[in-house]
Parts: structure tokens; C-alpha cells; sequence
């Protein structure tokens, strides 16, 4: 050996200790520990961020740091990243599912009544049965299919896997975001420190057993065959194989529509913006999902759009009307409050990291327009409806899929994008393309600009001679300032996931009170509570009332504070005479009640003292996590 170019490239001592093996499993082992040590009993404001064992923060930085550091290694084999990933999503979407007895969520809780509907009467039913629920029998693509889990499982009913619904949801994003990336770049540096920090950054919440997280996914297939099979390049695919994928395109479409009320119209918007500015010229994708969503609201959703059109038309331009939480849902507490932030600066620093990307990568950029597109076009949505005052977050986590793959390129000093990869190879066998489209973050131009790549290239390469090969190391900040920046995000994400499991958990004690009340109660009931947060809140409402008390007027919720008994008495004596009204107090309602600011613990304390001593009514039902009372028949 005469020269000491000849010598292979000296590995930094992070590559030791951080053996990407080493890292992970460490940190899986951290997480174990962590979900057998926690009591999740006794719950505060700050749900599972106070609750958790100190260990599964250590675990959590362990795989971060693991995962930046693999990611960002020369020589790693392929498997580590995504073998990363998954162990975030473990350690992110499955750690509820160990730790609580209970599926979390009243939603979850309501599809799964809903599903049991479906099983008990065996077809789809209108309004005059079901009252306002009926909206559920008109997108019942979700719902019949998990009817049919259910059946082929064997089990009783969804509640006994919907659990690890979070967790399996996150798994079916997989796919259709590694499509979507892959469509623009095969830089694995990019691609999967993208799909972190997606994971990391959607904490919206709508994972859980719901259509939406289904409708999502579904949404994302649709917009990785279109990206990958309906571009505006020159290459001609033959009539046949366009057929297929067709046919496969329209399958997803009428799914989507077939289950959600939302995703359909983010579908549209999405292909719009790509077919009007013209990246995508083919109309057979935005006119196939067009006239599917009109024949299905002119059918089946027709009742339900016919009731509330008049509501959606006024909300259409009112802006800050939709993007308001409205009465009741102001975060109370300094739990609530806190964890609320820390779910906003999360989600305004990845944006904020897109917007540094675009800027910083305009080779990306101009490569990439379509994410960038798709992650600007839910925007408008904002002045369509507020969607229950949840439209600001949904439009947050269709902006996502985008606006983390441009976050990901802030963090990287260069990236690869395909058409760099298409450069280089014309250039010859002695161009190095491992390091990105350029010796910087905004040298060089996609050939379609004018300007090569290569010599941007070359230059970096002789400056690397005495280093191995040609190799230039990056400067320290490109590891340590993006890995805090990563690290950062990650440990945000579980006071914005889990920071209110107070509200989203029921132990089995408050599932077993609430089945003693449906139980009891003959057909024709009326089961009344401050709110709709319990397990079980819709169960059977084919057949039993349900009135929920802080969803009235202020006015009205202000009459029942001064004078509860005698208030709540009046509301329910309407009840049907072959039936009973019931009043229903558990944890999950008073914490949702006092954390989103409905009442106060004093006023609903006063509320359940004035019944309890009360001679309307009288204690049917009770345990440590509630109590429940049934107004007293005449003449009792």
C-alpha cells in the first residue's frame, strides 16, 4: 500500500456505539420495561406523559438517535430504516393498546355499536328507524366491512380488537406513502426520514377505529396510482394495462366514497390541483371520482344531504366560523392547555420545516411540484364547512403526506431526486451521485432547467480526494442540529397523542356500569348524561333514547347548574310509558366535561349531590368509576 488514498474511509465512533442492531433493541427493551412498570389507574391532566415509566422516554430517544444515524450512515444495509420505523410505530400506536384494559375513545366505542347494528338487524335501515344515526347506514363501506371481520374472526364483537386498530392503520399508510415518495426520489435517506416524521407529526388522532383512518389510506392508494400510472411524461402505456389500472383506480374511489363523507371531497380537490395546473393531464382520474361521489350523494347519502345542505351552504366562506371550536371545547386546565400547545408547535414546526425545504432543495422542489401540490390543496376546504369544528385538523393531516417529505429534505444537507439519478448515469461510470443532486442544498438545476448537475458533482469530488475514495464528509451540524430537531418532534408526540388519555380511557369498572344501565333498561328508554364521553354511549340505540344534556343551549345548561334536579326531572318525563329514563354520571364524562371546558368540577359535583339527594330519583347502579339513577316512576 503506497498511498493512503488507497485506504478505506475512517468510520466515525457513533457508527460503534450506534449499531443500528444495538440501538434498536435497546430501545425495544427500554419500551417493554416502560409498559410493565406503568399504573395507568389513576390518570391526571396530563394522561400518559406523567403516567408512563421514565424508561420509554429513554427508549424513545435511543431509537431516534438509532434511526438518524443509521439513517445517515454510508454503508448500512437497506432493512435497518424501515425496521426503525416499525419500531416506532410500536412503541407509538401500540403502547395504549398493552397498557389499557379498555379500547380508548367514545368514537371507537360508538362504531362499534353501529357494527353491531349492522349484525343484529342484518341490512341497512332509514331514518324513521334510526333517527339522526342513520347518516351511519348511508356510508356503510366501513362499517359492513368490519361487520364481516367480525363474523369471519369469530369473536363477539370489534370491541375485543379495535384496541390495536391505531396500530394497524398506521401499517396500511405504509405502503401507499412509500409509493407516493418513491415516485420522486430513491434517496432512503429521504424517503424515510419523511415517513418519520409523518408518523411522528399525526397525531391528529384519527388512526383509531374509525372510517376515516380507513378512508385515509385508501385515499393515499389512490393518489400513488395516479402519481405513478397517470403522469404527464411521454411514455405511452398500452390500452390494456391503462384498463387494469382503471379498474383498480375506480375500486379504491367507490370505497372511499362508499365510507366517508370528508375524503372524497379531499380526493377531488387533490386531483384537481393536479390535473389544473397541468402536471397531470389525464382527466380519467378526477372525472371517475367525480361522477362516483355524485351518483352516491344523489342515492344513497341523499336524505342526509338533503337535511343538512342548507347548514353546509352557510358555512361556505365563513372561514372562521369553520376553523373555531365553538362553545365546549376550549382546553381547560393547565394539562389540557399544555398538551394542546405542544400538538400545535409540533405540527407549526413540521410546516415550517416544509417551507425551509422547498426553499433550500429547489431541485426537489421543482421535481417533487406534485407533493407540493397535494399538500397545499386541502387548504380551501377550510372555507367549505367546519365538519364539526374538525376541519382545521383534518385538513392538517391530508397536508401531512407532502408537507413531510419537503420537512425531510430541510433536514438532509442534499437529496437525490430521480432525475439527478437519470443525470448521473449519462454522465459515465466516474460520477459519484451518492450524496445528492449537487455540493449543496441549493446548487444545481434539474436538466429540464437548463443546467447539469455534474459539475456540481465533480467539484465535490475533488475536494474529497485524501478522504477516501472521493467521499467529503458533511460538517457536524448536518447530524447533530437535525437529529435534536428529530428528537424534538418525536418525544412532542406523545403529550399531543396521549396527553389526554384522561379523557379517552375507561377503565373496566365505568364499561361494566354503563352495560348494567342498557341491561335494565326495557325498550323505549331514555338514558340521559352530561355528555356523550362513556364506553358503550350509543350501544343499542336502535332501541334506547339517548340525551346528553351539555350539548343544549348554554341557556338551558345554565338552568340545570341552578336548579339540577328539579330541571333534569322535567327533561326526562317524556320518556315513553313501556320504558324508564336514566341518568348516567361516570369519570370519562366529568373529564371531559372539566378538561374541555363544559363545567367546572364544582358545578358537575353539585349536579350529581342534587340528584343523589333528590326523592325524583333513585340509585339503580354503582362502582368507583360512576353511578347511575333512574327517575322514579308516578306513584313510587
Amino acid at each position: 500500500m503506497s498511498d493512503l488514498s488507497d485506504l478505506p474511509p475512517a468510520r466515525p465512533w457513533w457508527n460503534t456505539v450506534f449499531h443500528p442492531g444495538v440501538a434498536l433493541l435497546v430501545a425495544l427493551a427500554l419500551w417493554v420495561w416502560a409498559v410493565t412498570h406503568t399504573d395507568v389507574s389513576d390518570l391526571d391532566d396530563f394522561g400518559l406523559v406523567t403516567a408512563v415509566h421514565p424508561t420509554f422516554w429513554a427508549g424513545l430517544a435511543v431509537l431516534t438517535a438509532g434511526f438518524w444515524l443509521t439513517v445517515r450512515g454510508p454503508r448500512r444495509h437497506p432493512a435497518w430504516a424501515p425496521a426503525y420505523v416499525l419500531g416506532l410505530l410500536v412503541m407509538e400506536r401500540a403502547t395504549q393498546a398493552v397498557l389499557y384494559p379498555t379500547p380508548l375513545y367514545a368514537w371507537a366505542w360508538k362504531h362499534d355499536a353501529i357494527i353491531d347494528h349492522l349484525l343484529t338487524a342484518g341490512r341497512l335501515q332509514s331514518e324513521d328507524v334510526l333517527g339522526d344515526l342513520a347518516v351511519y347506514d348511508q356510508w356503510p363501506g366501513f362499517f359492513a366491512a368490519q361487520a364481516t371481520l367480525v363474523e369471519l374472526l369469530g369473536v363477539d364483537s370489534a370491541a375485543q380488537f379495535m384496541a390495536w386498530w391505531p396500530l394497524v392503520s398506521s401499517l396500511m399508510l405504509l405502503l401507499p406513502l412509500l409509493l407516493l415518495y418513491r415516485t420522486f426520489t430513491d434517496d432512503r435517506r429521504l424517503i424515510w426520514t419523511a415517513l418519520w416524521l409523518f408518523y411522528v407529526a399525526n397525531w391528529v388522532g384519527q388512526d383509531y377505529f374509525s372510517p376515516q383512518s380507513v378512508a385515509f389510506a385508501l385515499h393515499l392508494g389512490v393518489l400513488a396510482v395516479v402519481l405513478r400510472r397517470y403522469g404527464r411524461s411521454g411514455r405511452t402505456v398500452a390500452q390494456q394495462r391503462q384498463a387494469v389500472w382503471t379498474v383498480l383506480l375506480t375500486v379504491l374511489v367507490v370505497a372511499v366514497v362508499i365510507s366517508h363523507q370528508l375524503t372524497p371531497g379531499m380526493l377531488i380537490v387533490s386531483l384537481a390541483a393536479l390535473f389544473l395546473v397541468r402536471h397531470y393531464r389525464d382527466k380519467v382520474p378526477l372525472i371517475t371520482t367525480v361522477v362516483i361521489f355524485l351518483a352516491w350523494c344523489l342515492t344513497a347519502a341523499l336524505p342526509f344531504l338533503s337535511a343538512t345542505m342548507p347548514e353546509m351552504i352557510r358555512s361556505i366562506g365563513d372561514i372562521g366560523h369553520n376553523v373555531s371550536t365553538g362553545y365546549g371545547a376550549t382546553p381547560t386546565g393547565t394539562g389540557a392547555v399544555t398538551t394542546s400547545w405542544a400538538a400545535r408547535l409540533l405540527s407549526a414546526s413540521v410546516l415550517l420545516l416544509a417551507v425551509v425545504g422547498v426553499l433550500r432543495q429547489p431541485v426537489l422542489r421543482h421535481r417533487a411540484m406534485p407533493l407540493l401540490l397535494l399538500a397545499a390543496a386541502p387548504l380551501p376546504m377550510l372555507g367549505a364547512s367546519s365538519y364539526g369544528s374538525e376541519m382545521i385538523f383534518r385538513v392538517l393531516m391530508f397536508m401531512l403526506p407532502g408537507a413531510a417529505f419537503f420537512a425531510a429534505a430541510a433536514l438532509l444537507p442534499q437529496v437525490r431526486t430521480l432525475t439527478a439519478m437519470e443525470n448521473s448515469r449519462q454522465a459515465g461510470p466516474g460520477h459519484d451521485s451518492r450524496h445528492g443532486s449537487g455540493p449543496g442544498p441549493i446548487q444545481g438545476q434539474v436538466q429540464g432547467q437548463g443546467q447539469g448537475q455534474v459539475q456540481g458533482q465533480g467539484q465535490g469530488q475533488g475536494r474529497g480526494q485524501g478522504r477516501g475514495r472521493g467521499e467529503r464528509r458533511e460538517p457536524r451540524r448536518y447530524v447533530w442540529l437535525p437529529l435534536l430537531a428529530l428528537l424534538a418532534g418525536t418525544l412532542a408526540f406523545v403529550p399531543s397523542y396521549s396527553g389526554k388519555d384522561r379523557i379517552s380511557y375507561f377503565p373496566p369498572a365505568e364499561v361494566d356500569l354503563v352495560r348494567q344501565v342498557f341491561d335494565q333498561a326495557p325498550d323505549g328508554s331514555l338514558i340521559v348524561a352530561p355528555d356523550r364521553n362513556y364506553p358503550l354511549a350509543f350501544d343499542q340505540y336502535w332501541r334506547v333514547d339517548h340525551y346528553w344534556f351539555l350539548d343544549d343551549s348554554r341557556e338551558h345548561v345554565d338552568r340545570i347548574v341552578r336548579d339540577p334536579a328539579a330541571t333534569l326531572a322535567r327533561d326526562m318525563s317524556a320518556v315513553e310509558s313501556s320504558g324508564r329514563a336514566y341518568l348516567l354520571f361516570t369519570r370519562g364524562q366529568f373529564a371531559d366535561a372539566e378538561m374541555n371546558g363544559f363545567l367546572t368540577e364544582g358545578q358537575l359535583d353539585r349536579i350529581e349531590e342534587s340528584i343523589a339527594a333528590s326523592p325524583l330519583f333513585e340509585r339503580v347502579a354503582a362502582n368507583d368509576a360512576g353511578t347511575a339513577y333512574a327517575l322514579k316512576e308516578a306513584g313510587r
